[in-house]
């Protein structure tokens, strides 16, 4: 008996998604030491220093279940952002709380848009719950096409969308007014799901408070108990905002993100969630990451010197790239194959993206300077060997 014909069909079909390599497997396989990781778009610097502290302090607690409700971190989340408890949801990493979005609200046979080139996980949480995924062609330079993402929603009576600003792997940026103008053309039964796992990496002047958008015409916090309900609804009650302590706050390994959205997304996402989804280690340690503003600072600032010297590098290699606005550039270059390979033998770990529809394509991500360095130079020899 083939026990895979008991899954459904949709089921059957996936694609696993295919994480990057660690250091330990690829040093053992290729018998080299000293490899560099540029793969997972990772913190370079690791994590805060008051988060690891936290962390070590709630280890002395690991026997018991972790607070299934969150309360310490969501209340951090509740001072730093104004919103209301009952209008967070917490995940184990941002992968988790897409995944929620689609099973509290998509069924056999709904309908969902994202762009190409897109996160891989939007279509793997549409199609693990068996509705149909909406690939919309990207615009010019690999972004987001919101014109044509909006029309295929209205047309195909979509109930979902997935959008990411920064997106991976293109690194492609979103304006505050590009994103209204779609959110505004949207019926309120369409929801959006804006994935915001680069926040913390947007230059000043890109910024934008999306989670403003999560309030009342009065400022009135979404889910707040003592806002009167005659008061006014805020704009956008279909949009889930997500956000991840994996980048910018170094907290990778421990798998910690949050959601924020109306109080009844809310209540359906925290209906499919399971009740210890977040380790108490995980949590002790966002809530001190969320405070070291100092270390998130240095991080930006770190990634910003990096990405200047990665782009200029890429540039006088004459190597096409695509401007980014994550910790991460992708960039063209041919026999990307075998490029990727030769670039592993050399101590340094990529990402190739074929998978994205991208196949001429590697994705490198910022590191120290030294490790920029080394990259650079590895991909500088590579070139000059013609790697075929």
């Amino acid at each position: 008996m083939n026990y895979c014909d008991l899954a459904p069909s949709y089921i059957r079909s996936i694609a696993p998604y295919q994480p990057g390599k660690p250091i330990s497997e690829l040093e053992r396989e290729l018998g080299i030491s000293g490899i560099i990781k540029l793969a997972s778009n990772e913190n370079p610097l690791g994590a805060s220093p008051a988060a690891v502290a936290a962390m070590q302090n709630a280890i002395k607690s690991i026997a018991l279940y972790p607070d299934g409700n969150g309360f310490e971190l969501k209340d951090a989340l509740v001072k730093r952002y104004g919103v209301a408890h009952a209008s967070i949801t917490l995940g184990n990493g941002s992968n988790d709380l897409l995944e929620l979005a689609a099973r509290a609200f998509l069924a056999p046979g709904d309908r969902v848009v994202y762009s190409a080139h897109a996160f891989a996980v939007y279509a793997l949480a549409t199609q693990a719950v068996g509705a149909t995924g909406i690939s919309v062609p990207a615009a010019a330079g690999f972004g987001h096409d919101l014109p044509a993402m909006q029309k295929a929603a209205r047309d195909n009576k979509v109930k979902m969308v997935f959008i990411a600003n920064p997106n991976n792997p293109t690194g492609t940026f979103l304006s505050a007014d590009d994103l209204l103008v779609f959110m505004r053309g949207l019926p309120p039964e369409i929801l959006v799901v804006l994935d915001e796992a680069y926040n913390e990496y947007l230059p000043e002047d890109k910024r934008y408070d999306s989670v403003s958008w999560l309030r009342t015409g009065n400022g009135e916090a979404v889910g707040d108990p003592s806002a009167s309900p005659s008061r006014g609804l805020k704009e956008f009650p279909n949009l889930i905002i997500s956000r991840t302590f994996s980048k910018a706050y170094g907290l990778a390994g421990l798998r910690v993100g949050y959601a924020l959205a109306h109080e009844q997304v809310t209540d359906m996402m925290n209906r499919v969630r399971q009740p210890f989804n977040v380790n108490s280690v995980a949590q002790a340690a966002a809530v001190a990451a969320l405070r070291d503003v100092s270390f998130v600072k240095k991080t930006f600032e770190l990634n910003q010197r990096g990405m200047q010297q990665i782009t200029d590098g890429l540039a006088k290699l004459g190597l096409e790239y695509i401007p980014s606005f994550g910790n991460f550039v992708a960039f063209r270059i041919g026999n990307a194959t075998a490029m990727y390979r030769r670039l592993l033998e050399l101590g340094v770990i990529v990402r190739p993206i074929a998978n994205y529809d991208m196949p001429d394509w590697l994705r490198v991500s910022i590191g120290l300077e030294s490790e920029n360095a080394k990259f650079l130079h590895a991909l500088k020899q590579a070139i000059n060997e013609k790697v075929a």
